[in-house]
């Protein structure tokens, strides 16, 4: 099995260095663009460098550990203008998850989280501690969510949607490309594109401007 790179040097970065190692997978080490970082210890793991000398590593595995969605999908893109890197996926041996699950490459679920049946998550999707899916959901691409997420049956998650801490979202839902649904929100209908929704229940709060 081919040792692993962790792109991205943040705090997410050491969460995922713990979760690969309870996948009893090897951390080579770190790529990240702030140049002050290199050669330091991201949880015991080095610096390696910046995000484009990936291609020094082509022996690796990687994973893009960083929250945000459009900032890892930049990455993201920045890495594949240099070639087609190998992506790992990475999820915890406490997940629980049917065989109807299909997860895409580069996608990390974290400890704790529990997805039903006949789901499917896109590419470079992030689904924090303790979240739960439930049945014939879909996620896109580049997807995070929060912990202690409950996503109920039939949600359909779009690419670059971004789901904040302890929210909940009722079943049926839809979440537009690059929307966000705040910590704690209780969604009870559609957000559309690039809209923040927040609060109980959740409202408009603001557009996202790109």
């Amino acid at each position: 099995m081919k040792d692993i790179i962790i792109v991205g040097g943040g705090g997410f970065a050491k969460e995922v260095i713990w979760l690969a190692d309870d996948c009893s997978r090897k951390v080579r080490g770190v790529l990240d663009d702030s140049v002050q970082t290199h050669n330091t210890q991201v949880q015991g793991a080095t610096v390696l460098g910046s995000v484009e000398e990936w291609v020094h590593y082509k022996d690796c595995e990687f994973i893009v550990a960083i929250g945000s969605p459009r900032t890892r999908r930049n990455v993201l893109n920045k890495m594949l203008t240099l070639g087609e890197p190998d992506f790992a996926t990475l999820i915890h041996p406490s997940v629980r998850l049917s065989n109807t699950v299909n997860v895409e490459e580069g996608s990390i679920i974290c400890a704790g989280s529990i997805l039903t049946a006949d789901i499917k998550l896109g590419k470079h999707n992030i689904l924090n501690l303790n979240v739960t899916v439930g049945h014939e959901c879909e996620f896109a691409d580049y997807v995070t969510v929060a912990p202690m997420v409950a996503v109920s049956g039939n949600v359909i998650l779009h690419h670059l949607v971004e789901v904040g801490t302890g929210a909940v979202i009722r079943q049926g839902l839809e979440l537009a490309e690059g929307s966000m649904l705040g910590m704690g929100g209780i969604l009870t209908k559609n957000i559309p594109e690039r809209m923040i929704f927040a609060g109980n229940p959740a409202k408009k709060l603001k557009e996202i401007v790109e």
